[in-house]
């Protein structure tokens, strides 16, 4: 690919101050109090797109956050690559845990990444790692090096469960047409190992609801006389694990695939320090499930844990109270063949199921998705193999990933492509979390990789 290191290096700190400017804007999907943001960010990828390159834009509208459609055809007989991300991002909570406020842009050294990461929410997930293939496209326009067609669809409510993206994309099949998709929404193992991820978990995310008494109540005339939601609620969830971390809830766990011991042997060759992730987390011990290792446990196992847990008095100084009212948000991560909407009924049937007398329980499914693995044999895994060999120089380890992108499942079932997970961002980058970050050096990188894995897949489809 010519000259696309120098042309990196040229625009550089053009690249850096508009990624910046994306990041200043805090599009939370979760919080209406940032509607207007969040939808100024769908504007601001329409110019984006348009200046690096495509022929048509158009900000999609829906029943929440628009959908940002974009597309360059250079012959219609050619490959399409149908692009994926989003712009919308985690709520920053809680903020003062942050070392700088998480939409004002900083970069700063650290020992991952000597050459500086930008410390901002949305840095790795997802404003980061998609708006890589917006530069790279401009690259590839800007120095007629484009051999095929692009589409791009980047849509505003990923992390709050792309609802009305399946809406869109079943009723825009055609427009959607495509050869594979390409998504940059996951990591890869460390700057100087390279991996792709073949396999991603599903999701189920529900909300619980524990009702006692009609208000509440003096813990010095009622305690002991009435159940305490809180209480209750506390020892539900315990019991959703029992001795071996195993979830107890009947039928979890009829659907899970079972790896072969030579499939998991074959896992076991990543690259791995227990020792190194312990003192990244700065605990003394791992936590999981009787039987798997620590990579097993984060990849190809099913998991449930309390995303958060409120209900009482938590304000300052003291307040004796049993609340009449208990909440949790409980998320729960599945391998494939497990089915989202099934795991879910079968959370709320037992969930109601072991509530004692006194209480009241009430449980919401918010939203999910299905599991996805992608195999390593075809075109675009190849092409995608080829293209981090030509720029890292060592071939990329195929990988199985804990996180979940729903959506993935949704387009091979609507559109029947593929999806190859081209992922440049690192487990130590804290999405979600406070000072979440992007190193510079992989913002670059992706840049760089990304026109190669268009090169490749556009040869070995002729």
């Amino acid at each position: 690919m010519t000259a696309i290191s120098d042309y990196i290096s040229k625009h550089k700190d053009r690249f850096l101050e508009e990624l910046i400017d994306l990041l200043k804007v805090p599009s939370i999907s979760a919080d209406s109090a940032y509607k207007e943001h969040t939808i100024k960010t769908a504007d601001i990828i329409k110019s984006r797109l348009l200046e690096a390159g495509c022929d048509t834009v158009e900000v999609c509208p829906t029943d929440g956050y628009p959908i940002v459609y974009g597309e360059k055809i250079i012959e219609p007989d050619l490959p399409t690559v149908l692009v994926y991300g989003h712009y919308d991002v985690q709520p920053p909570d809680p903020l003062d845990l942050w070392d700088s406020p998480p939409f004002e842009p900083v970069i700063k050294k650290t020992d991952i990444h000597p050459e500086g990461a930008i410390f901002a929410r949305g840095a790795c997930d997802d404003k980061g790692q998609m708006y890589m293939h917006v530069k790279a496209l401009e690259f590839m326009t800007k120095n007629n090096q484009l051999p095929c067609n692009v589409k791009f669809m980047i849509e505003g409510e990923e992390e709050v469960g792309s609802v009305n993206l399946a809406h869109y994309v079943k009723n825009n099949r055609e427009k959607l047409a495509n050869d594979v998709i390409l998504i940059s929404d996951t990591g890869m193992i460390a700057n100087d190992i390279p991996s792709i991820t073949t396999g991603l978990r599903g999701l189920s995310y529900v909300e619980v609801e524990v009702t006692g008494p009609n208000r509440d109540l003096h813990s010095g005339l009622y305690g002991g006389a009435v159940a305490n939601p809180i209480n209750v609620l506390t020892k539900m969830i315990a019991s959703l694990h029992d001795e071996n971390n195993h979830i107890t809830i009947p039928g979890f766990y009829d659907k899970v695939e079972e790896l072969s011991n030579e499939e998991r042997a074959e896992m076991a060759k990543a690259p791995f320090s227990l020792e190194d992730y312990k003192d990244a987390l700065d605990i003394d011990a791992v936590y999981g499930e009787k039987g798997y290792t620590t990579n097993e446990r984060n990849s190809i196992r099913p998991t449930l844990d309390v995303n958060g847990i409120w209900g009482g008095y938590t304000g300052e100084g003291a307040k004796t109270v049993i609340a009449s009212k208990a909440y949790a948000k409980i998320s729960m991560r599945l391998v494939p063949n497990q089915d989202w909407e099934e795991i879910t009924e079968l959370f709320k049937t037992h969930f109601e199921s072991i509530a004692p007398a006194g209480v009241k329980v009430e449980v919401t499914p918010h939203h999910g998705g299905q599991g996805y693995v992608t195999p390593i044999d075809t075109i675009a895994y190849k092409s995608a193999s080829k293209a981090y060999e030509t720029t890292f120089g060592k071939t990329p380890i195929p990988q199985r990933s804990g996180g979940s992108i729903p959506i993935v499942s949704l387009f091979e079932d609507q559109l029947k492509s593929k999806t190859i997970l081209m992922g440049f961002g690192l487990d130590s980058d804290a999405i979600h979390s406070p000072n979440e970050h992007f190193g510079i050096w992989n913002y670059l990188k992706g840049i760089e990789t990304i026109p190669y894995f268009y090169k490749y897949f556009t040869e070995m489809k002729s």
